[in-house]
Order: C-alpha cells, then sequence, then structure tokens
C-alpha cells in the first residue's frame, strides 16, 4: 500500500512539473496576443513570438491584428536571414488580407526576402532563378506599381549573379573535359546582355573557396 502510494504521488508530482512548465498563455484577446508578440520581439525571442503568433492565429483567425504581426514577423526573419519564414508569413499575410491595394506591396516584399537570401550566390541558384521568375510574374501583373523601380533593380543584380554563376559552371565544366556541357553554358552566356561587358568580380573569402 505504501509502495503504491508513494509511486501515485511521484506520478502525480511529474504530472504537475510537466504541466508548469509546458503552461502557456492561452484564450487572449487579439489584442493581447498582440502586445505579447511584441514583447517577444524586445526580448529577442523569435522563436517564442512564432510559438505565440501560432496561437493567436488558431484563436483569432480572422482578426485585423494579425495583418500588421504577420509584417512585423516577416521582416524579423528576414533580419535574422531566415527567408523561408518571412516567405510563411507573407504568403499568409496576402491569403489573409491582400486585396487590390496591398498585395503588390507584399509580393514585392516576398521578392525582396529571396534577393536578400542570395548573399552567396554560388550556392543559391534554385533561389536565383526563382527570384528571377518572381520578378517577371510581378512585373506582367503589377506593370503600374510603384515598387518597379526597386523591383527592376534587384532584376538586373539577379541577372548578374546568374551570368557569373553561369560563367563559373562554365569554367568548371571546360577543366573537367566536360566539353558538350561547356557548350552549353558558353552559349548562354554570349547569349546574355552582359557578355562582353567589363565587369569586376566578386571576390570570394579564402575559407569559402573550399566549398565554391
Amino acid at each position: 500500500m505504501k509502495t503504491r502510494l508513494l509511486f501515485f504521488l511521484s506520478v502525480s508530482f511529474l504530472f504537475l512539473a510537466c504541466s508548469t512548465r509546458n503552461d502557456e498563455l492561452y484564450n487572449l484577446s487579439a489584442l493581447q496576443w498582440h502586445e505579447q508578440i511584441i514583447k517577444d520581439i524586445q526580448d529577442n525571442d523569435l522563436e517564442k513570438a512564432d510559438e505565440h503568433y501560432t496561437s493567436m492565429a488558431s484563436e483569432h483567425s480572422a482578426d485585423a491584428l494579425l495583418e500588421p504581426i504577420q509584417l512585423i514577423l516577416a521582416q524579423m526573419h528576414i533580419e535574422e536571414e531566415e527567408y523561408k519564414l518571412a516567405d510563411f508569413y507573407l504568403e499568409e499575410n496576402a491569403k489573409k488580407f491582400g486585396n487590390s491595394q496591398n498585395l503588390d506591396f507584399i509580393r514585392y516584399l516576398q521578392i525582396k526576402a529571396k534577393f536578400e537570401a542570395f548573399a552567396q550566390p554560388n550556392r543559391e541558384q534554385a533561389l536565383l532563378l526563382a527570384g528571377r521568375d518572381q520578378i517577371a510574374t510581378f512585373s506582367k501583373t503589377y506593370p503600374q506599381t510603384e515598387y518597379a523601380p526597386l523591383v527592376q533593380t534587384m532584376l538586373t543584380k539577379f541577372n548578374l549573379a546568374i551570368f557569373a554563376l553561369d560563367e563559373n559552371i562554365a569554367s568548371l565544366y571546360k577543366r573537367t573535359d566536360r566539353e558538350q556541357s561547356y557548350e552549353v553554358y558558353q552559349q548562354r552566356l554570349q547569349e546574355s546582355e552582359f557578355n562582353d561587358v567589363p565587369m569586376i568580380k566578386a571576390k570570394v573569402a579564402w575559407y569559402r573557396r573550399i566549398f565554391e
């Protein structure tokens, strides 16, 4: 009997400890969630802010306060170089709150997130191509947008990075005697608007050359 009682007390204590440890916020008003997420961001706890956003979105799925929170979290994740999470918040924002007045701004931010992500273009070929395609779609969909000059500047930089990447790939194929593949990339370079344009090549840090 005594043994069973001790076992019961031990299990009860463990249950209470877990309950205390996992005692999360819930059933808050949208404004209270908003304030909590802002506090999380001020405390530099972006992971907790994401968790609290999930709770807020679950409890207040159509509340107008979700719109600014999504944009704030997207910007914070861009600053932290967490571009997939940033894109998630922007896509959620587009689905819930996108309209003819603001959708171009949301799509612009998504392009900007990809643009910020390609700091190391030699490792981001898919991202470069996706960014360029997204800009093409953006330009057709929003021909009169005020963000057109910014997007066109990004497009030029995307294309420059793709040209530089194609040069590196062509050089690699030539060094490894893969003549057919080399010819394909050489043709791309010759058809590029940047072919024969004098430019200063970006320098790669010595510790990255091993992996490039």
